[in-house]
């Protein structure tokens, strides 16, 4: 995940495969293939081995002698729809994204950490073709959270949403981030 987010997507895939080389059968590997592997092999492009380790992921998922309860401890059904979310999205697949997004923050308490990416994730589907609700959705986010509880990936979901914005739509959306709280760590310092 650090290298990943650092930009360093051939390390991250690296790590990524051998994880789920490694990984135990069922929960554990469907985790890695979603939460590690679909991410960088869809910021890479690489839509056919993305797709197979989304599958591989499914089939893990069902396979859980665990069952499929929403809020098991790590990995479920509502992170692994963020988790294709995210994948479409960086694959171009809005449309996809959209669907798989919907059914993620649906499927979350509303004001969580979780209803609050795949809501953004959402925001960023809705962004090409429906600008207006795109930066509406930000809004409401922005409304429902109080910023001491904006956890730093809403924030760059959030950033990265005003950027593509075009200025209509997404003036006042940037404003908002511009006079937001600097967001502050548990030792009180700003990160």
């Amino acid at each position: 995940m650090v290298a990943r987010t650092s930009g360093r997507c051939d390390i991250a895939l690296v790590h990524a495969e051998r994880g789920a080389r490694l990984a135990p059968a069922s929960l554990a590997r469907a985790q890695l293939h979603a939460w590690a592997l679909l991410p960088v092999l869809a910021r890479l492009q690489r839509a056919d081995e993305a797709d197979q380790a989304l599958r591989t992921a499914l089939t893990e998922l069902e396979a859980d002698p665990s069952g499929t309860a929403p809020g098991r401890f790590g990995f479920d059904e509502p992170e692994l729809a963020l988790h294709q979310a995210e994948a479409h999205l960086a694959l171009g697949r809005h449309q996809q994204a959209r669907v798989r997004a919907e059914v993620s923050a649906a499927s979350c308490p509303d004001g969580t950490g979780g209803w609050t990416a795949a809501t953004l994730v959402l925001a960023q589907a809705e962004a090409v073709d429906s600008p207006q609700d795109a930066a509406q959705r930000a809004l409401h986010v922005l409304d429902r959270i109080p910023a001491a509880r904006l956890r730093s990936t809403a924030r760059t979901r959030l950033n990265k949403l005003a950027r593509v914005l075009p200025d209509g739509p997404g003036a006042e959306l940037t404003e908002r981030l511009r006079t937001l709280p600097t967001a502050i760590d548990h030792h009180g310092h700003a990160i």
